[in-house]
């Protein structure tokens, strides 16, 4: 799905999903009535037919999102085609059994996190890919400070969160990625190292609101606020305005800032 994905060589188990999934594919695709374009929409993010195509020929290696898509649509347990990444769900799910039924944990291990209250009664039973959607964990970075560049940015893995939550927030996870905050310059609100998940859809400027945005000095994340004239001003939440002064975003500037998205989580250490 990402060019990344596609630089090593696949393990020979990636290898041997690869050829279980294909023919799983081609003996459910036409009492199902599914094709690849199908699958691609529903993998979301500007997904080709040809990337679901890579997944079944030995190209692109099978994530635990792609993993459970599929799953889906051709309705079969994962561990059909990959028993590796079933292994993984499985344990997954066994690490996200609440202490009580309003616990709040995150799990950041094998890059996957769960920030949302658990599930209880008959959701609990659910199988894990219809409760969470898996969203894609960049290695970029947003300074809370100065701009940080990323001109090569690697997906890493993926973070899990509660669809319910998602919609309780009115995001889609097709929408969704996220990154990494860096510097001080948000603090208290964000710290340094923070998980930042992002809905891309959101780029609209909105008043008291955090967004990630792009410009000439790399990639920030700062609150908008809108001044008296109308102009938005980035403004940092440290109270520290000698090292962090406010900066107008104007949209006269030709150097102006391009918004990325909304921050609507963070995630880090206490």
């Amino acid at each position: 799905m990402t060019k990344n994905s596609r630089r090593l060589p696949l393990a020979d188990w990636q290898l041997e999903d690869s050829d279980r999934l294909k023919e799983i594919f081609q003996r459910k695709r036409a009492p199902l009535k599914l094709t690849q374009e199908k699958i691609a929409s529903e993998l979301g993010d500007g997904v080709t037919q040809g990337a679901v195509s890579h997944f079944m020929n030995r190209r692109t290696a099978l994530s635990l999102k792609a993993a459970a898509v599929f799953a889906r649509m051709l309705e079969v347990p994962v561990s059909d085609f990959s028993p590796t990444l079933a292994a993984e769900l499985e344990q997954l799910s066994s690490s996200l059994s609440p202490a009580s039924d309003d616990a709040r944990t995150r799990f950041v291990g094998d890059g996957v996190a769960a920030s949302t209250p658990f599930p209880a009664g008959d959701e609990a039973n659910a199988p894990l890919d219809h409760r969470y959607a898996f969203i894609p964990q960049y290695d970029a970075k947003a300074a809370a400070g100065l701009g940080s560049e990323n001109p090569h940015v690697e997906m890493r893995s993926t973070l899990a969160f509660k669809r319910e939550w998602l919609k309780a927030k009115g995001a889609k996870a097709e929408h969704l990625i996220v990154i990494y905050a860096e510097g001080e310059s948000m603090w208290p609100t964000i710290n340094d190292r923070d998980v930042l998940l992002i809905d891309r859809s959101k780029v609209d400027p909105m008043d008291r609101q955090v967004f990630v945005l792009a410009g000439g000095d790399g990639t920030i994340v700062k609150r908008l606020v809108q001044a008296p004239l109308g102009q938005w001003v980035l403004r940092s939440d440290n109270e520290d305005k000698v090292n962090y002064p406010d900066r107008y975003y104007l949209h006269s500037n030709g150097n102006e800032h391009r918004i990325i998205g909304k921050v609507i989580w963070r995630g880090g250490d206490l």
